[in-house]
């Protein structure tokens, strides 16, 4: 751990990095090719996160959860992505989904979920993109209409992750307003077992262990309680969910991008070909330098947003996490890049375990908004300039 981290973290988070780096260790990337190989699931490094309370550290204490914030549970994705097993579930399950039942969920979604999403004993996936909205937003097409008490839902979503192994995904659909007769989001709880709610895994290049689905949900009928808080706020809390997620798939990056300049940085020490190990020429090291230097920019950037929206300020959170996943996702590709770069052939062997990370570095990039659609974030809502859409 670097001096410059140290300083900007309380002993708290030290302690809570240094531990979540010893569990990491004890698993590393070799149990996650092995998961990926078997077409296993991570539950046995899920489970003992979950018993040593990493999962749920952002969760009310009255629920089983740790009290904390997205700083800590940030930490907790960054330091295991570091050791090569990041858990993806970590930012659908316990960050938006958990943070949103938290904050506008009833005393009995509460009941019913925390305690579950903090022990682990129960996951939840999350469902907002559509195959014709991208990422944008207001063209779902996922509609909930009354029907007595019920609440019917019909649409289709795609990329919603591990919905195989969760017990239920929280589904953003939208619901027309009495008054003005337009659609406004609101978000749901359904059950996978829930009759009519399909899916269909996507064949995927990315080799992970939480595969991605596409839903179909065909008159999914929910009872009243299904619907999350209320029923007005819906895109306040829509954005309650993708801020912690802007701030989780940083740390996603920043963990990958250190376990790949990790691996090159010991083979440059290491690998001699001339009279000196080729970390010594300049060709390879100032690169490598770059690439820290990005990815420490970068977690400066995501505890700013954390920090942010663990002091409930919504709006500046939402600038500061669109910018470190954008920044986190541009340093992870690059990391990942030179790493492979420096070690040649090797980088590209089963063995040394980068060439895999190609693909996955993009997941950083391109979800869960482009990088695009940030820079049109920043452009017209920081920079002030006219919208071009």
């Amino acid at each position: 751990m670097s001096t410059a981290r140290t300083v900007l973290e309380t002993e708290e988070h030290q302690a809570l990095r240094a531990a979540v780096a010893a569990l990491g260790k004890r698993y590393g990337r070799d149990y996650m090719t092995t998961v990926i190989r078997e077409g296993g699931h991570t539950d046995e490094l899920w489970a003992e996160a979950a018993k040593l309370g990493y999962l749920g550290v952002n969760l009310p204490e009255e629920y089983g959860g740790g009290g904390g914030g997205m700083a800590e549970l940030s930490i907790v994705l960054e330091e295991l992505g570091a050791a090569g097993s990041p858990l993806l579930m970590m930012i659908v399950s316990p960050a938006i989904c958990g943070t949103v039942i938290a904050r506008f969920g009833t005393d009995e979604q509460k009941r019913a979920w925390l305690p579950g999403l903090a022990d682990g004993s129960l996951t939840m996936a999350f469902g907002i993109t559509e195959p014709d909205a991208g990422s944008n937003s207001h063209r779902i097409t996922t509609t909930a209409r009354r029907d007595g008490t019920d609440w019917v839902l019909t649409g289709r979503k795609v990329f919603v992750s591990g919905v195989d192994i969760a017990d239920a995904t929280l589904i953003v659909g939208r619901t027309e307003d009495a008054r003005s007769g337009k659609l406004k989001p609101c978000l749901f709880i359904v059950p996978r077992e829930a009759p009519g709610f399909g899916r269909n895994r996507i064949d995927m290049e990315l080799h992970a262990p939480e595969k991605q689905f596409e839903l179909v949900l065909d008159d999914v009928r929910l009872p009243a309680d299904a619907l999350v808080g209320d029923e007005d706020a819906g895109l306040l809390q829509l954005f309650a969910g993708l801020n912690p997620e802007r701030i989780m798939t940083a740390a996603f990056g920043i963990g990958m991008g250190r376990f790949a300049l990790s691996k090159a940085v010991e083979y440059a020490r290491t690998r001699q070909v001339w009279k000196a190990p080729i970390g010594s020429h300049q060709a390879i090291a100032h690169p490598l330098a770059t690439a820290h230097i990005d990815l420490e920019l970068s977690r400066l950037m995501m505890q700013k947003a954390a920090r942010l929206y663990d002091e409930g300020d919504d709006v500046g959170a939402g600038e500061a996490a669109n910018m470190a996943k954008y920044a986190a996702g541009e340093a992870c590709v690059k990391a990942v890049d030179q790493a492979v770069h420096t070690l040649g052939g090797n980088g590209l062997t089963r063995e040394y375990g980068l060439a895999s990370l190609i693909t996955a570095s993009r997941v950083a990039r391109i979800a869960p908004v482009s990088r695009e659609m940030i820079l049109n974030y920043v452009s017209h809502q920081t920079l002030g300039l006219p919208k071009s859409y």
